[in-house]
């Protein structure tokens, strides 16, 4: 190729909307188009780079014995019905009719589609363990699309789904794909970490994600370094530090209400009354199953995590609105707390709050659900009996729950997940087999995804310098450039 005849279309300046430094090099570099917002065009150089990652991916799924093919993205919308998720899944799916007004879904991930494949094509244990895989667009109506092709509505996938008699071959399936996904980052140039997931809308038991150190990801992990614990943060478990300490006097030893005029948040009643963040009770009111009241109770120098709290409910949430806060509790925002909260209300404190925990039976400052008026003194397992759950999220500095050592935090960029599926979407398909003795049951699943773009935008992320991408040369555009002087 003559650099002449290459499209190439470069920029001097950064796109006004770009924050992450890979939007603004694949842009300036003549690598992507936006088309539309979270839609993008490879231009060739882009599409070079998108290629090549790809023919890594193809290399080391084929290594484990995986047998590519390819999908439609168009779906009719019964096999999503009939595995519960048309209706789970909310705004991001699109959905559309036919000329015959069918429904009708554009495939963001294809678990029904595989499963409907294996119910009509695997009849015995014989046929298995089988490893099926595609390259293939997906679609995903993302209601914040940025960061390039970071965030995007139109996206390239590497999905593969494993098909096993039991749960001992899906471990060996799992494995295989974990190691083969170790190689290919391995391979494309790329710091990342492999850490414990929550399924989320995937379902199933045991998930992990591969996640790439940078700043422009829009997750956190907690690393261990001296036992090798990782996981995202809406999944780490971690131990808190203790609450800093208070001076004598500053906190009632028995609920007393205090005036906190227009003290609304922690710093304010914090600076206000004179004591640390953590001698205060967060007391956030969510709404779970559409009409439940929940009260959330954490630290007030620790945050929660929504996530956790609807895995522990086992319940889509929301926060309540602040017309809703008064109509339950009777009082604004800012001046929530959970003493003399009706019945209704479902009171959930996070595990720090523990009497025998890393605080002990201390009192703290809460809302006092009355207007401009917080509740000093309180103490939880006396004043308050909540159920406890871990809510909050981790952070730096807390302890590691297995080895004691002090966790790190670190913003990532997710390239790839990894997800023990079981019979989630082998059951209502009825994809079945017959196993050695002539008993029918469901095959055994697992669903792999990688993202090719996410590969390219985290090795620009790790891999550039003042004057721009410093490509690692297994997924570069070219691997020489030849210059007459």
């Amino acid at each position: 190729m003559r650099a002449s005849g290459l499209f190439m279309p470069t920029l001097k300046e950064d796109p006004a909307d770009a924050e992450a430094i890979s939007h603004k090099l694949l842009v300036r570099g003549g690598f992507v188009r936006q088309f539309a917002a979270g839609i993008y065009m490879f231009l060739p150089l882009g599409w070079r780079v998108m290629e090549r990652i790809n023919a890594i991916i193809r290399q080391e799924m084929d290594a484990i014995g995986a047998q590519e093919l390819s999908m439609p993205t168009l779906h009719p919308a019964e096999v999503w019905k009939a595995t519960g998720r048309y209706d789970a899944i909310g705004a991001e799916m699109f959905r559309l009719k036919d000329r015959g007004s069918r429904d009708m879904v554009l495939a963001m991930t294809h678990e029904e589609a595989f499963a409907w494949l294996a119910s009509r094509e695997l009849r015995s244990y014989r046929e298995l363990p089988q490893i099926w895989y595609q390259i293939q667009i997906k679609f995903r109506d993302e209601p914040r699309a940025k960061g390039g092709i970071l965030r995007v509505r139109e996206f390239l996938m590497k999905d593969s789904y494993s098909f096993d008699v039991d749960t001992d071959g899906l471990d060996i399936s799992y494995e295989k794909h974990a190691d083969a996904y170790d190689r290919i980052f391995q391979r494309c140039g790329l710091s990342f970490y492999r850490v414990e997931s929550d399924p989320g809308m995937m379902g199933g038991a045991t998930a992990h994600e591969y996640m790439a150190p940078t700043p422009a990801g829009e997750d956190k992990v907690a690393l261990c370094v001296e036992c090798g614990y990782a996981a995202n943060v809406e999944l780490a478990a971690s131990v808190a530090q203790a609450p800093e300490e208070f001076r004598e006097g500053t906190i009632a030893s028995a609920p007393t209400v205090v005036p906190t005029p227009e003290q609304r948040t922690i710093e304010e009643v914090s600076g206000f009354l004179g004591i640390p963040a953590s001698s205060l009770i967060k007391s956030l009111l969510v709404i779970a199953d559409g009409n439940q009241p929940v009260l959330a109770l954490v630290r007030g120098d620790h945050e929660l995590h929504e996530a956790k709290l609807a895995r522990h409910l086992m319940s889509e949430i929301r926060p309540a609105h602040p017309d809703e806060v008064a109509e339950i509790l009777g009082v604004e925002v800012g001046f929530v707390g959970p003493v003399g909260v009706p019945a209704s209300v479902r009171v959930i404190a996070d595990d720090s709050l523990r009497p025998d925990g890393v605080g002990g039976a201390r009192p703290y400052v809460v809302g006092a659900n009355q207007p401009h008026a917080h509740l000093s003194g309180v103490v939880v397992g006396r004043d308050v009996t909540p159920e406890f759950a871990d809510l909050r999220e981790a952070r730096a500095g807390d302890a590691c729950p297995h080895c004691g050592a002090q966790l790190q935090v670190e913003q990532v960029l997710e390239i790839g997940n990894i997800f023990k599926l079981s019979t989630k979407y082998s059951a209502p398909l009825k994809a079945t087999i017959l196993d050695e003795s002539g008993k029918e049951h469901p095959i055994v699943m697992g669903s792999y995804g990688i993202g090719p773009a996410r590969i390219a935008a985290a090795a620009v992320e790790q891999h550039h310098d003042a004057k721009g991408i410093v490509w690692p040369k297994s997924i570069a555009p070219f691997d020489v450039h030849i210059v007459q002087i």
